[in-house]
């Protein structure tokens, strides 16, 4: 697993787009271990697709 380093330049630090509200979301410290699992930006988007799947059902 790629290790990344924060020197205060947020365009070198990997992203992605949040599958609920599709807006580009960067990397984390805290998601540093699992980058790979992460697929949304905040809790609330996750709590949102939670919802959105309970209510398809």
């Amino acid at each position: 697993m790629p290790r990344y380093s924060y020197k205060g330049n947020k365009s070198q630090l990997p992203s992605k787009v949040c599958v609920v509200c599709e807006r580009p979301f960067s990397w984390r410290k805290k998601w540093e271990r699992c980058w790979e699992e992460v697929k949304y930006c905040s809790e609330r988007c996750r709590r949102a697709k939670a919802t959105e799947n309970n209510s398809t059902n």
